[in-house]
């Protein structure tokens, strides 16, 4: 009777999932549907963020790629260099340079983070003190991680065409991912199915509905509408930036979301441990430190991956038939991030595997939250600031 009730209610589960979550399952949301790159007038000013903590392999290439942009407008770059040890800005200044664009690019050197401020943000809020101070403050702020590549020469024209077009105050591109190792392949399709099963992109991109969310790696932003929703000042102690931003934008208009081809992280995850870090670094942030919150997600994820394959392998009628049509279910909800990614529909069937594993980084996260080393991000333990701003 137990089996058969668990196998029914984690039918019941993915019929939810598939029909009724805003289909987070689907890739519809891409940028392959922003405004053409057809350069057709002058667009406004746009000024990239980039804050950087010890970045000197990956930093040049970002600056180089948002150089080279095909932009009919103003684009200029601040590097925020975060303290670093390792040649952060000389890379970034080299990189301008061999762009023959180095009137555009400036570094700042960061100083001590404040009380109360995650690292990110803090840098992130220096660049934009920086950009503010400017005789002539751009329209836009594009705020981008260290590690990306702007593959296409008119992404950045896409996305400020696609802002105006809308009236968006923030609109965010989910970065592609690499997904060359072993580790990657198996695990960040996953990762940006659950970000997308927790944050559905078309009920961000519905102004009508409260869920709001954004990717850190690039986002634009209305500079005045930040400013008038408190700056960032206002999310300071966030430990996850940019769903922190897009609720704090969601409040003062459209935002978009969607998945890119044409804008990519390079930075590598080789090794499973350096995707667990990824995620160990916020997952007990997403739950609010809470340990009931904790509990009930690993309890979830039980019922929704594991609990399928399970009843399928060791029960019987009824209930061997339905964990069946569960696991179908998850397998085929893996299949459209498995395309975008170019993999074979194969890897599907590993993902109660793979939910296992994201599972244990969750409970990871909290026990080093626990441990004083929450947050963890080049040296830096993070959670205090952030957990104490998400529990008052």
């Amino acid at each position: 009777m137990i089996t058969l009730a668990l196998a029914a209610l984690s039918l019941a589960i993915w019929v939810y999932l598939i029909a009724a979550r805003g289909g987070y399952w689907r890739t519809a949301e891409r940028d392959d549907a922003l405004a053409s790159g057809a350069a057709d007038g002058a667009l406004p000013a746009v000024m990239a963020v980039i804050p950087a903590r010890n970045e000197a392999t990956v930093v040049g290439e970002t600056v180089g790629s948002l150089l080279r942009q095909t932009y009919p407008g103003r684009l200029s770059i601040v590097v925020v260099d975060d303290q670093s040890t390792d040649g952060t800005a000389e890379a970034a200044r080299q990189a301008a340079l061999e762009a023959g664009a180095a009137d555009r690019m400036t570094v700042v050197r960061g100083v001590d983070r404040p009380p109360g401020w995650t690292g990110k943000l803090w840098a992130m809020r220096q660049g934009l003190a920086h950009v503010e101070a400017g005789a002539e403050p751009p329209h836009f702020i594009l705020f981008t991680d260290a590690d990306i590549l702007y593959a296409a020469p008119d992404a950045v024209e896409r996305l400020t065409r696609a802002s105006l077009a809308r009236g968006a105050v923030l609109t965010s591109l989910m970065v592609k991912l690499g997904c060359e190792s072993p580790a990657e392949r198996l695990l960040i399709p996953a990762f940006v199915l659950f970000f997308r099963k927790l944050y559905p992109f078309a009920w961000v991109n519905d102004p009508r509905n409260a869920t709001a969310a954004a990717a850190g790696g690039c986002m634009l932003v209305r500079r005045e509408a930040l400013r008038a929703a408190g700056g960032l000042d206002a999310i300071r102690a966030a430990l996850i930036d940019d769903c922190a931003l897009g609720r704090l934008m969601k409040g003062q208009g459209p935002i978009w979301l969607g998945l890119t081809q044409r804008v990519c992280s390079i930075r590598p995850y080789a090794r499973l441990a350096d995707i667990r870090g990824m995620v160990v670094r916020t997952a007990y942030a997403e739950l609010n430190y809470s340990p009931l919150r904790l509990a009930g997600a690993v309890a979830g994820m039980a019922l929704t991956y594991l609990a399928p394959p399970l009843v399928t392998l060791f029960g019987h009628g009824w209930a061997q038939a339905m964990g069946a049509a569960a696991w179908g279910l998850m397998s085929l909800s893996f299949l459209p991030m498995l395309r975008f990614y170019g993999l074979t529909p194969l890897w599907s069937l590993a993902a109660p595997a793979i939910a296992a594993l994201y599972t244990v980084f969750t409970i990871d996260s909290a026990w080093q939250h626990r441990q004083g080393r929450g947050g963890a991000w080049k040296g830096r333990f993070q959670a205090d600031a952030a957990g104490s701003a998400a529990q008052g």
